[in-house]
């Protein structure tokens, strides 16, 4: 299969997965205005999604539609990372999980503005600013619990512990990605992962918090081997394109 098409792919699964998952709590915010904030993070998420989809449907050249590959595959054919598909948790789990993810996409989408794929670029650059938001809103409520009451504390350094094994399967590269990167179509996924953690150390000093000292780390991300949850996901994802075939709005 073309590597540029399981890279592009494998962006967009991120995206659509973890907007799938942030959806959920629409309506169940703590307050309004951060039920609205969180809504439209999840939104964000979708329409980045189907960019990518878009982009990938086209190096496919089968005529399917960004549609056909968000709602139309199997399981084991999604490469999102596992953190993506993670139940949301208390609302410092969720908050932390999204944070994680914004600091990678920041990373990743600086550095994909780069790519020699024009197509890659622009996405990317459209992208960074939603996520450079992202990152500005989580990390602002991650410093609240840090410096707030005992049960704050204790629920972010939970949610520290529940993630971080997962984290590592944000940099698991898809089939020719090292090829891709050698062309500098896109970022080596090594020296991602090496910049993300430092970003990490930094905020968490900043704030008082500790990364856990475990190397232990989740296997599958990338691979279509998911979590036990990933398949209720799905269910509910492909529930009207599977019950109603080609419906359209």
């Amino acid at each position: 299969m073309n590597p540029l098409f399981n890279y592009t792919l494998k962006l967009a699964d991120d995206t659509l997965i973890f907007g799938q998952r942030l959806g959920e709590l629409c309506g169940q915010g703590p307050y309004l205005e951060e039920d609205i904030a969180l809504t439209n993070i999840a939104l964000d998420y979708l329409g980045q999604s189907n960019n990518f989809y878009k982009y990938a449907a086209q190096i496919q050249g089968e005529g399917k539609s960004e549609d056909d590959l968000a709602f139309l595959r199997l399981e084991k054919e999604y490469l999102n990372c596992q953190l993506s598909e993670l139940p949301n948790g208390d609302y410092a789990n969720t908050l932390l999980k999204v944070y994680f993810f914004a600091v990678y996409q920041r990373i990743l989408y600086t550095e994909l503005m780069k790519s020699s794929d024009e197509q890659l670029a622009a996405i990317a650059e459209k992208s960074l600013k939603e996520v450079k938001y992202h990152y500005t809103h989580t990390f602002t409520w991650i410093k609240m619990f840090a410096g707030g009451t005992d049960e704050s504390k204790t629920r972010l350094r939970n949610a520290v512990e529940n993630l971080w094994e997962y984290t590592a399967g944000m940099f698991a590269e898809t089939p020719g990605e090292e090829d891709l990167a050698k062309l500098d179509i896109v970022p080596n996924s090594k020296n991602l992962h090496e910049n993300w953690r430092k970003n990490i150390e930094e905020d968490f000093q900043t704030i008082g918090l500790q990364i856990p000292e475990s190397d232990f780390m989740q296997k599958g991300s990338r691979t279509g081997y998911h979590t036990e949850y990933f398949g209720y996901i799905l269910c509910e994802l492909q529930y009207m394109q599977r019950t109603y075939p080609n419906c359209a709005w």
